[in-house]
């Protein structure tokens, strides 16, 4: 329970001052009965005593309560803690039986109307801002160090897998090549892809030449090199130019073999489970399993860059917009408010309701597990100060009551005797 802070710090020195401040009206009291003795004065003397009686009497009383005045253990003193057990016993029952009663409760629900409170609150950017830091401050980075980067990188794999092996990726090639055996698709493919390997023949003839000359024997001397690589270039692109022309027999050898190939797909369950394997077979490479590795690694990293922007990172500004949009949408639904305020009068209520003995055992047992002299400390750091005056009312008091007796019995023998 010891924590101190400069409010504490600053409850100590006025409650030291008000101590200085009774006992010092207690000296004058102390003074004043000297004089009035010193120089014969009833008055004076009647009022001093009674003053510094009334003033000890409750200097008394109100160390009582937290100690053993002067360290004498005088009987039914150190109240709260001697008494503590039963002070927090007390306090439970009271809290269970007065606080958490369903007449209050409803009427302080109604009065509240929770939901148009927090929707208000949470609507407004500083509120949503405070949210959003907290959240970014605290909350994420805690989880990115709680959270084990080999348990999330198995996870993903996990889930990669599965996911993998819940697809029939045969039939879905299947399916999004059925197409192609309908009307031009097909055609116009086969041609804009035989258009791009004749543009990528013409592009890299040099190549097919250097490839050509690393090939010929070395002791041709090169004269090889140029005939064979003209041959073969001019091979291949008479060959695609014949390919591109729709009826020629190139063409029409390829469309067949084309069309084959997607009937197989569509129709040939023994197609569909090979395509399906080789993508499965792909997945489980360690290249993709790597990648896969990695993406945990790059998502943290991306948060973690972002966090350290501030007021600039995304993802707070984006959590704050989400909190005052929360707020805006909440407080325009008369709908959802009803829910909220019936859901904290009826269901939360309930469960108060229902578990008050619990809450009232739990509060007991909480005052009950703390330490009597910190709990004294505490509550006379709190409570104290003010505790003062009763030692300064009651040396006033006190005195002005021992005047008012004086005054009596002066009158009665000064009247009646």
């Amino acid at each position: 329970m010891k924590t101190t802070t400069d409010q504490d710090i600053s409850k100590v020195r006025a409650l030291r001052k008000m101590k200085q401040n009774a006992l010092a009206l207690l000296g004058v009291a102390v003074l004043l009965f000297v004089v009035a003795i010193y120089f014969k004065i009833p008055i004076l003397q009647a009022f001093s005593e009674a003053a510094m009686v009334g003033g000890i009497a409750d200097w008394f009383a109100v160390v009582a309560l937290f100690r053993h005045p002067l360290g004498i253990p005088i009987w039914h003193t150190a109240i709260i803690p001697t008494k503590k057990n039963e002070i927090g016993e007390n306090l439970g029952n009271f809290v269970s039986e007065e606080f958490l009663n369903r007449e209050k409760l409803e009427i302080k629900l109604e009065e509240f109307n929770f939901a148009t409170k927090a929707s208000d609150w949470l609507s407004q950017e500083e509120h949503a801002g405070k949210i959003a830091d907290l959240v970014v401050i605290n909350i994420i980075p805690g989880v990115l160090k709680t959270i084990k980067d080999e348990d999330v990188k198995r996870f993903i794999q996990v889930q990669f897998a599965a996911k993998l092996q819940s697809i029939n990726f045969g039939n879905w090639v299947a399916l999004a090549l059925e197409p192609l055996q309908k009307g031009n698709v097909k055609d116009q493919l086969l041609t804009n892809l035989l258009e791009v390997m004749s543009g990528e023949l013409s592009n890299n003839k040099d190549l097919i030449r250097k490839k050509v000359k690393e090939s010929t024997p070395f002791l041709s001397f090169g004269l090889a090199d140029k005939s064979i690589s003209e041959g073969i270039f001019n091979g291949l692109q008479e060959f695609l130019d014949e390919a591109k022309n729709p009826e020629s027999d190139i063409r029409i050898k390829i469309d067949e073999y084309v069309y084959n190939f997607l009937d197989k797909v569509k129709n040939s369950e023994e197609m569909r489970v090979k395509i399906n394997n080789m993508i499965l077979d792909f997945a489980g490479k360690k290249e993709v399993q790597d990648y896969i590795n990695g993406i945990w690694d790059e998502i943290k990293l991306s948060i973690t860059n972002d966090l350290e922007k501030g007021d600039e990172s995304s993802i707070k500004n984006n959590i704050s917009g989400l909190i005052q949009s929360f707020g805006n949408g909440l407080r325009e639904d008369a709908v959802m408010i009803d829910k909220i305020n019936n859901f904290i009068k009826n269901d939360l209520l309930s469960v108060l309701l229902n578990n008050k003995k619990v809450i009232g055992d739990l509060i007991s047992s909480t005052v009950k597990s703390w330490d009597g002299k910190e709990v004294s400390e505490k509550l006379e750091l709190e409570i104290g100060k003010d505790l003062q005056y009763i030692r300064i009312n009651g040396t006033l008091v006190g005195g002005l009551i021992g005047i008012v007796i004086y005054s009596v019995e002066w009158m009665y023998h000064y009247f009646l005797v």
